[in-house]
């Protein structure tokens, strides 16, 4: 097994720690031809949506991924991931992935200084750290998303089919629990 992380831009260096914890390979995709290798689940990491979503673009891999997850493949996102794989991002006409059936709103709790930390329970495991840093919520999603989480009464975790999204960073710290759940439930 293989996990495949979106290395364009963002934290995708911490979500590769975690699975090392986990003694899963990685690999890192920074080009097209990064696509060609063998991997048997993709990470979609935080940071700026809007640049990830432009280097896609321009470096030909945008079809190709979203081929590759319309085709199946496991995708775990966080933050800026679950912005790309939204089918619509409110107050703005933009749409990347577009794979999943959810609508999110950028920075819903405010800008960086409003960044914060809590724990709370995801997919009935309890106690899970959440680094919530300039986070989109999700606000709407259609049948057949399943909520994993929820923090003072908004969506902070969904599932699609192959799809996990979180709009905050499990990745941050020593909990590999969320990452498990993805590798056991969604490979």
């Amino acid at each position: 097994m293989k996990i495949a992380v979106l290395a364009l831009q963002g934290d995708f260096a911490e979500h590769e720690a975690i699975f090392h914890r986990l003694n899963i390979p990685t690999c890192q995709l920074r080009q097209k031809s990064d696509l060609k290798q063998d991997f048997d689940a993709l990470v979609l990491p935080g940071g700026e949506s809007t640049v990830q979503g432009k280097l896609l673009r321009e470096l030909d891999m945008f079809d190709e991924i979203r081929s590759k997850i319309q085709d199946g493949l496991p995708v775990m996102a966080t933050c800026a991931g679950t912005i790309l794989l939204a089918r619509q991002i409110l107050d703005d006409p933009t749409v990347h992935l577009g794979t999943m059936g959810i609508s999110v709103r950028r920075n819903a709790y405010g800008r960086q200084l409003s960044s914060f930390h809590t724990v709370g329970t995801f997919a009935g495991i309890q106690d899970v750290p959440m680094s919530f840093i300039r986070a989109p919520q999700i606000e709407f999603c259609v049948p057949g998303v399943e909520v994993l989480s929820e923090h003072n009464g908004r969506i902070t975790a969904v599932r699609q089919e192959n799809q996990l999204a979180m709009t905050f960073h499990p990745e941050l710290g020593n909990d590999c629990r969320i990452a498990e759940y993805f590798i056991k439930e969604m490979l």
